[in-house]
């Protein structure tokens, strides 16, 4: 391995521990700030909603199952409204104690520790994947390796939801992310990326910042090939 690579690494890994930490230290706090946030976005919901129609009618995965991840999870409330909307789901997050506030809340579904750029899942195993603001936490030179993994464990045909902060057309850029380090994102950069990946896109919803928030969101739905 080069020493660019290794560099690389331990820069991504340092990432990561960072992050983890980071949401380690605020997890009450921040269950407790967004546990009852979809109910006052319709079109968020909406957003949810057609991810889990188009998971419930589309191609099962390798073992039959039309299994969802939400990757990056965190106490796990948008896993608990997907499995009401009837998805087969579970939940994926860096943080120990985000899985520990999951488990409590939604003790009928399982979440497990764990990182999305480095599944603990088979090739092409999962119908869907959610990653709900989850991305963001990446660098810009690494999401091209986390869609990889995204569309390894995805089964052909299957669908990706993403959702991020967007940047209004400007260059991707960090941003002072209350949690970590975060970034803004261009919706046809990400896009691009993910086609580049594999994906095929199937529509893309922008909702303009609310009174409390700062930037506009984007969400992008995607279907693997």
């Amino acid at each position: 391995m080069s020493l660019a690579r290794i560099a690389g690494v331990t820069e991504s890994s340092a990432r990561l521990s960072a992050t983890a930490q980071a949401y380690d230290a605020i997890a009450p706090a921040y269950a407790d700030l967004v546990r009852d946030e979809l109910a006052d976005l319709p079109l968020d919901r909406a957003v949810l909603a057609a991810f889990a129609d188009y998971v419930r009618a589309g191609d099962a995965a390798a073992d039959g199952t039309r299994r969802v991840v939400e990757l990056g999870c965190g106490p796990g409330r948008i896993a608990a409204y997907l499995h009401r909307l009837e998805v087969e789901v579970s939940g994926v997050d860096l943080s120990p104690a985000m899985i520990d506030l999951a488990r409590a809340t939604y003790p009928w579904l399982r979440f497990d520790v764990g990182s999305m750029d480095d599944l603990d899942l088979g090739d092409a195993s999962l119908a869907g994947i959610v990653s709900w603001y989850s991305v963001i936490h990446a660098a810009p030179s690494e999401v091209p390796g986390y869609f990889a993994e995204f569309a390894r464990v995805l089964a052909p045909g299957g669908y990706l939801l993403l959702a991020f902060f967007e940047s209004g057309g400007e260059p991707v850029a960090e941003f002072d992310h209350q949690v970590a380090t975060a970034f803004l994102w261009p919706i046809d950069d990400l896009a691009e990326l993910a086609a580049e990946a594999g994906f095929t896109e199937v529509g893309r919803m922008l909702r303009e910042p609310r009174e409390q928030e700062r930037f506009r969101r984007g969400h992008l739905l995607l279907r693997s090939q």
